[in-house]
C-alpha cells in the first residue's frame, strides 16, 4: 500500500533515509523553471546533513547541466549534486570505445557529450563503428518510423542509449526521448546498451551509497521508481508529473501495477 504524503509533507520520512536519489527534470523543474518548494526541501534536507544526488537522463556531461541550472537560478550548493546519465556514458565510452567511429543520434545541443572525441563522429551510418543515441533529430523529432528505416541494415552495430527515457514533459509539451529510439531497434534485434535511470550504473557512479538507507525519488514510474526497485530502495512517486493523468483516472495502486513498480510512498510535489 502507497502511503501518501501530501498532509504530513516530506520532512515527516526524511530521517528515516541516509541518502536521496531525486530526479531532477519532472520533480526539482519542468524543463523551464524550477520549482519552489522543492527548492525549499532540497534546502531543508542539507539543513539536516543528509545526502542527495540530483539524478537526471540528461544526456549531457554534469558540467553542462549545472551551467544550464545556474541560468535558471538554482544556487551553487545545490547543483554541485548534480549527476548525469551523460556522465555515465562518458566514462563507459571513454574507457571501451574512445577511438571508435560512431554514428550520433540526436539534435545538435547534445554535441558536447563527445567533444573529446568529436573527430571520430562519422556521418554515414554504414561507416561508423557502434551508434550513440542522445534522443531524436531535430527534423524527425516525433517520427519513429524514420528510425525503423534509418536502422533497417545497421542492426549488427551496437547502440549506446545515453537517456532511458522514453517522453519527458518541457513545461506543458511532452516529448519524446532517446530510449523511445532505442526501443525500435531493441525491437528490430539490435543490441542497446543503457546509461541512466533505472539501470545501476548511473546511481553507483555518483555517490558512496555502501550502507545506506536510501530512498529514491521521481515521477517516472519506468525509471525513477523501477530503478529503486532494482536496486531495493524504498521510493517516492511525484504523482504532478508524466503519470497524473493516469494516477488521476485509475488510482496510484491500479497505476503502479500496470507499470509493476512498487512505490512506497506518494506525494503530488515534493514539499517539505
Amino acid at each position: 500500500m502507497t502511503k501518501n504524503l501530501d498532509n504530513d509533507g516530506f520532512r515527516s520520512i526524511a530521517d528515516d533515509y541516509d541518502l536521496f536519489y531525486i530526479d531532477l527534470w519532472g520533480v526539482i523543474h519542468n524543463g523551464i523553471r524550477l520549482h519552489k518548494e522543492a527548492i525549499i526541501t532540497l534546502k531543508k534536507i542539507l539543513e539536516i546533513k543528509k545526502e542527495f544526488v540530483l539524478l537526471t537522463n540528461a544526456p549531457r556531461p554534469n558540467q553542462t547541466v549545472k551551467v544550464f541550472l545556474e541560468k535558471m537560478g538554482m544556487e551553487k550548493n545545490i547543483r554541485e549534486h548534480v549527476f548525469t546519465s551523460g556522465e555515465a556514458s562518458l566514462n563507459y565510452l571513454k574507457k571501451f570505445h574512445f577511438t571508435e567511429k560512431f554514428f550520433h543520434i540526436g539534435p545538435p545541443r547534445d554535441f558536447d557529450l563527445f567533444n573529446d572525441f568529436k573527430n571520430n563522429q562519422s556521418t554515414d551510418i554504414s561507416s561508423s563503428q557502434y551508434l550513440l543515441c542522445t534522443g531524436l533529430f531535430d527534423d524527425h523529432d516525433k517520427n519513429l518510423n524514420y528510425y525503423k528505416e534509418l536502422f533497417e541494415n545497421h542492426i549488427n552495430k551496437k547502440m549506446i542509449c545515453t537517456n532511458p527515457d522514453l517522453i519527458v514533459d518541457r513545461g506543458d509539451i511532452r516529448e519524446l526521448c532517446a530510449g523511445s529510439v532505442a526501443m525500435v531497434f531493441e525491437k528490430m534485434g539490435g543490441e542497446v546498451i543503457y546509461f541512466g535511470k533505472p539501470y545501476p550504473e548511473v546511481y553507483n557512479q555518483s555517490i558512496d551509497n555502501i550502507n545506506k538507507k536510501i530512498l529514491s525519488i521521481g515521477d517516472n514510474l519506468n525509471t525513477d521508481i523501477k530503478g529503486a526497485n532494482l536496486l531495493n530502495y524504498d521510493s517516492l512517486l511525484i504523482s504532478n508529473g508524466v503519470h497524473k493523468n493516469e494516477i488521476i483516472d485509475k488510482g496510484i495502486e491500479k497505476t503502479s501495477k500496470q507499470y509493476e513498480a512498487i512505490v512506497n510512498y506518494m506525494q503530488s510535489d515534493l514539499k517539505w
